[in-house]
């Protein structure tokens, strides 16, 4: 990770390596935290951050999901997001993560009592999944764990919590040799990626989950605004894992994955086993949008 200077924190510009926290926060213990995945974009015109209004509404409804009354309101949330961009001093895109948890000074499964800490770092980061994997794709693993149910987890929150099973299905799909995991919900149905949604391209028609079981992307969002607006037909229904090793094409969108190709799945080459057309395609008017050189798409960046 390239550090930066500096991080914002409950109102306030601290050196990046004073934004600590004590050892017996509340969420350090317990997992219940809300946070989000941005990204600022190196323009022509500048940095530019990429639906920033809706990545903090998505932020503060996590809170309410879980509970947490956040300190701030949405405008003092995002002013603090340009605050922090303009303070420090980048040569490339940027990941911003804020992040609203319970700090120091109750224990015991009540957070009620627990003090609310805000923070929002935001660093140099390129492509998630790597360069490689956007450009030729990736190999995946259909994950032996599932994705949290609707029954024990909220999937709608974006929470620190429910990353726990992404993070053993993401370390599995590692050690197995491939590059991510693709889970499946509790009644087999694709649900996901490890933090990314997920695409499959059939007869030219591109499909994707409905959202029973995984988070509402904002990614995924765009890309169903995009594709229609070029005159791809989407449709949104429950995919099945042996569908997708049939799919013409495959890909995960994300905040962090942007649109990355899948090649392989369980060993099954997808397709060509390479980027499809219309992968492509949306991976052209994707850039294009989040670099500012799309003007139909302006009111989705904040200059910074």
């Amino acid at each position: 990770m390239k550090e930066a200077q500096y991080i914002w924190k409950d109102g306030e510009l601290v050196a990046w390596k004073d934004a600590t926290t004590h050892i017996l926060s509340h969420t350090l213990h317990y997992g219940n935290a809300a946070f989000e995945g941005t990204r600022a974009y190196a323009t022509p015109k500048g940095l530019a951050i990429f639906r920033l209004s809706d990545h903090t509404k998505r932020l503060l409804n996590s809170c309410k999901i879980v509970a947490i009354e956040c300190p701030y309101t949405q405008k003092q949330l995002e002013d603090a997001h340009i605050e922090l961009l303009r303070a420090n001093t980048y040569e490339g895109n940027v990941y911003l993560r804020p992040i609203v948890f319970l700090g120091y000074g109750v224990m015991g499964v009540n957070h009620m009592e627990a003090p609310v800490n805000v923070a929002i770092a935001a660093w140099e980061w390129g492509a998630y999944l790597g360069e490689e994997g956007i450009l030729n794709g990736i190999r995946v693993k259909t994950s032996s764990f599932a994705r949290n149910s609707v029954k024990s987890m909220m999937g709608k929150a974006k929470i620190a919590a429910n990353y726990l099973n992404s993070q053993m299905a993401k370390h599995e799909a590692l050690k197995c040799g491939c590059e991510e995991a693709l889970l499946l919900d509790e009644s087999g149905f694709v649900a996901e990626g490890s933090g990314e949604c997920f695409f499959i391209v059939r007869d030219g028609v591109l499909i994707t989950p409905t959202y029973e079981n995984s988070l509402e992307s904002i990614t995924q969002a765009t890309v169903i605004e995009i594709a229609k607006d070029i005159g791809i037909e989407v449709v949104q229904r429950r995919v099945s894992r042996d569908e997708v090793y049939i799919a013409d094409e495959a890909f995960f969108t994300g905040t962090a994955a942007e649109i990355t190709p899948v090649k392989e799945l369980d060993f099954r080459v997808i397709g060509s086993g390479k980027a499809g057309a219309i992968t492509q395609r949306l991976q052209k008017e994707f850039f294009s949008l989040v670099m500012g050189q799309n003007v139909k798409y302006s009111h989705y960046l904040t200059y910074i």
